[in-house]
């Protein structure tokens, strides 16, 4: 008689989901944030050293390696010209005081907002545009642009606000936001108009004011007869580039006589350069 096999059923092991640990995510974002950090201090140890070499005696609160690259990029751009912008934001400032970046770059020239939109004068416009011509700095002054507002009511806020002299920078946009209530090619037709009623104005071309990847995007080649200053805080950017007339490099600057941080600026060529490009 044969025998019957009994065969056994075949039972498929359940593959067994690993987890996700959170911990191990968070000690790999951890790993990922201090590598970073050692680049930063790694590509920037010689300013480190130099900033804290006469800063021992004081108890440092700002971001070590932002101060640091701050050092570092003035000082590979020395051969060019350093200034700083302000706004109200900066509260009152202590002009008197106002004359270089830790005691080591002068500072040759200021630029002051004046004016945002159609209605708003910045409240420290007036002090400070009298408080820099009197400290001897090369003066200019800036216009906020809003996209959704009048262009020309806008420009002509600026010219009732400004009264730019012999020896003034030329007038400045800034342009930032991108437009909600209208197209991309409208707001350049906007912009364009403010240039030419303040140019119209000053008998002077006016300078323009963006991002980086504003201008890349959408000014650079339309609006190609302007001079451009530039606003770039990335990290590992360390050069000012051919077709930026002035670089802002860094927000978080430290500068006596001023309480909150300050945005500091490279003019791309020599003080003696910068006087011929101001008001004639």
């Amino acid at each position: 008689m044969a025998k019957t096999t009994v065969r056994k059923p075949n039972i498929r092991k359940k593959a067994i989901k690993k987890k996700k640990s959170f911990f191990s995510t968070k000690s790999a974002i951890l790993f990922l944030f201090s590598i970073s950090i050692s680049i930063g201090l790694y590509h920037y140890r010689n300013a480190i050293l130099y900033y804290f070499s006469f800063k021992s005696d004081k108890v440092i609160k700002e971001d070590k390696v932002a101060q640091a690259r701050i050092y570092q990029i003035l000082k590979a751009h020395d051969h060019l010209t350093f200034g700083l912008d302000v706004s109200q934001y900066q509260g009152k400032i202590n002009w008197e005081v106002i004359d270089s970046v830790e005691n080591n770059f002068k500072l040759h020239y200021v630029l002051i907002r004046a004016t945002a939109g159609n209605n708003k004068v910045d409240s420290q416009f007036k002090t400070n545009w009298k408080a820099a011509k009197h400290q001897k700095l090369l003066r200019g002054a800036y216009h906020y642009y809003r996209p959704n507002e009048n262009s020309l009511e806008q420009a002509e806020k600026f010219i009732q606000t400004v009264q730019l002299k012999k020896g003034d920078l030329p007038p400045v946009l800034d342009i930032e936001q991108l437009p909600k209530n209208q197209s991309m090619a409208n707001l350049k037709k906007g912009l364009q108009r403010w240039l030419d009623k303040v140019e119209t104005h000053y008998k002077v071309k006016p300078i323009i004011y963006t991002g980086e990847k504003y201008y890349e995007n959408f000014l650079k080649d339309e609006f190609e007869g302007y001079t451009f200053w530039i606003a770039n805080y990335n990290f590992f950017v360390e050069e000012i580039k051919e077709d930026w007339l002035f670089w802002q490099f860094t927000e978080k600057a430290n500068i006596e006589g001023i309480e909150e941080k300050v945005d500091l600026n490279i003019y791309n060529g020599t003080p003696k350069m910068l006087e011929y490009l101001t008001i004639n």
